[in-house]
């Protein structure tokens, strides 16, 4: 496998024509761009961050348009995630935009949202979880996740951590943008330094749903 060299602009402008014209002869006839410019570089970025962070998951650039109103074929961005349990993990992302680096606790299955909410209502474990997202935020992340527009059952509306109680995924995410060091191995660095960032909030989730069964039947929250 060749070395990671950084993410060549073809590949951001491949992504900005693919959003025009989301087809499959333009796919087709630019396929070879993709493999160039996204999947090759993203295949040797997480090569080369294997070591220190697992190995990660690339996904499909193909849509699962079974269910979804929406019928256009192809992802108009290009992931990967290094996982440590179900739903845990570090994430970066290539797309017209530029790099999208994330990390935290996307969609966890009902029983795992169950002992988040829990360890969030506890006053030591949970101000441990203020504390992370405070220096996250702090280092130019933002949190997000999607969220109850309520409180959950069982918890009051005035709990003084009832905004972290609502999240149904809680993640934290940077928008690089296109900077001059991403078409060069640079940028292996800088997500290096991204994911590290986030390894506290990445382990937080990881102890607590430490032992907790995934649950196989689909469902979420």
């Amino acid at each position: 496998m060749d070395a990671f060299t950084g993410f060549p602009l073809a590949g951001l402008d491949f992504y900005e024509d693919l959003e025009a014209d989301n087809s499959k002869a333009f796919w087709n006839a630019h396929k070879h761009i993709y493999d160039e410019a996204v999947r090759a570089p993203m295949t040797a970025l997480t090569a080369e961050l294997a070591a220190e962070f697992g190995q990660a998951k690339i996904f499909r650039p193909y849509r699962d348009v079974r269910f979804s109103a929406d019928k256009l074929p192809y992802k108009t961005h290009q992931g990967a995630v290094a996982g440590v349990s179900p739903g845990v993990g570090w994430y970066v992302q290539i797309g017209a935009a530029g790099l999208f680096v994330a990390g935290g606790c996307f969609r966890p299955s009902p029983t795992a949202l169950a002992v988040l909410r829990a360890t969030i209502d506890d006053e030591v474990r949970g101000a441990e979880l203020e504390k992370i997202l405070a220096a996250t935020t702090a280092a130019g992340f933002t949190v997000g996740g999607d969220k109850l527009k309520t409180k959950p059952k069982g918890y009051a509306i005035d709990h003084p951590r009832i905004d972290l109680l609502r999240h149904k995924s809680l993640t934290v995410h940077r928008e690089f943008g296109a900077p001059e060091w991403l078409t060069t191995p640079a940028a292996a660095t800088e997500i290096r330094r991204a994911w590290n960032d986030l390894r506290p909030l990445v382990e937080w989730f990881a102890a607590v749903l430490q032992g907790v069964p995934e649950d196989t039947s689909g469902r979420r929250p």
